[in-house]
């Protein structure tokens, strides 16, 4: 991973203003889409597997990767410790995720993604695994930060598709890796400089699947960041996305709301 400075330091930056939504569509009649919103933080999961599995996966997730954050946000310890604070969360939500099947049989084969963003001092940490999204908007300019962990993905990093044979092609769903209690994984975690202004998005795929991202840029045009959101998933349906839709934001202040959110299974 990029490094960051060693030394301790307490939060320069935080995510004010911040907003998320969590819409079911029209199609599945449960969410099995989790979200996390607060000062320090911004994360997805999507769910996956039969009966209510992924529901109780993504929730597992992102009430684990909530109940971690005081300890990594800690300011008496050095960024080093933070970041295996971070890639051992992955390991305990998988951790997690095998507890529960072993408890419940018919949950074998659920699992979840998880894309998400943490404020470090004066950087943002992208934990990230599976094919949710996260994205940077600074300066007008949009960027994905993510890799999506999947068959598509790289068959095209390997130059045997192009993006036009992307929409039709029978693996498009197919996952790489995510967390479903196998202990198979390895997640991306990196670094990025913090800066005022910076506007960060983590999306499950409903989204991403449907709206490019120069589109999702310029939803935030107005600065009215709650609007842009439910611009962006009601896109998304009109488009036909059949899935649910999260999506959540936040931009980079020295602000601070103290206050956090849970979304979809994760309420």
């Amino acid at each position: 991973m990029s490094g960051i400075n060693s030394v301790a330091a307490k939060p320069n930056y935080f995510f004010a203003p911040v907003a998320g939504e969590s819409a079911i569509g029209k199609v599945r009649d449960g969410n099995e889409d989790s979200g996390f919103v607060s000062q320090f933080s911004l994360a997805v999961a999507d769910g996956m597997g039969g009966h209510v599995g992924g529901e109780i996966a993504s929730s597992i997730a992102i009430r684990q990767f909530a109940s971690k954050l005081s300890m990594i946000s800690d300011a008496q310890i050095d960024n080093e410790s933070r970041e295996d604070l971070l890639l051992n969360l992955a390991l305990d939500i998988d951790q997690a995720i095998s507890t529960e099947v072993a408890s419940r049989p018919e949950l074998e084969g659920m699992g979840t993604t998880l894309s998400s963003v943490t404020i470090i001092g004066e950087n943002v940490l992208l934990l990230h695994i599976g094919d949710s999204r996260c994205y940077r908007i600074r300066k007008k300019k949009i960027s994905q930060l993510s890799v999506d962990h999947t068959v598509i993905q790289e068959l095209l990093d390997q130059g045997r598709i192009s993006h036009e044979d992307i929409a039709d092609h029978p693996q498009r769903s197919f996952l790489t890796q995510a967390l479903m209690g196998k202990g198979e994984i390895t997640p991306i975690l990196v670094s990025y400089p913090a800066e005022l202004g910076d506007i960060y998005l983590v999306c499950s795929d409903g989204l991403s699947g449907f709206v490019a991202a120069n589109e999702i840029r310029d939803s935030f045009t107005s600065g009215d960041l709650t609007a842009a959101v439910n611009s962006l998933i009601a896109k998304a349906y009109e488009r036909g996305a059949p899935d649910n839709v999260t999506v959540i934001v936040g931009e980079i202040s020295n602000q601070n709301h103290i206050s956090q959110m849970f979304l979809g299974a994760a309420q």
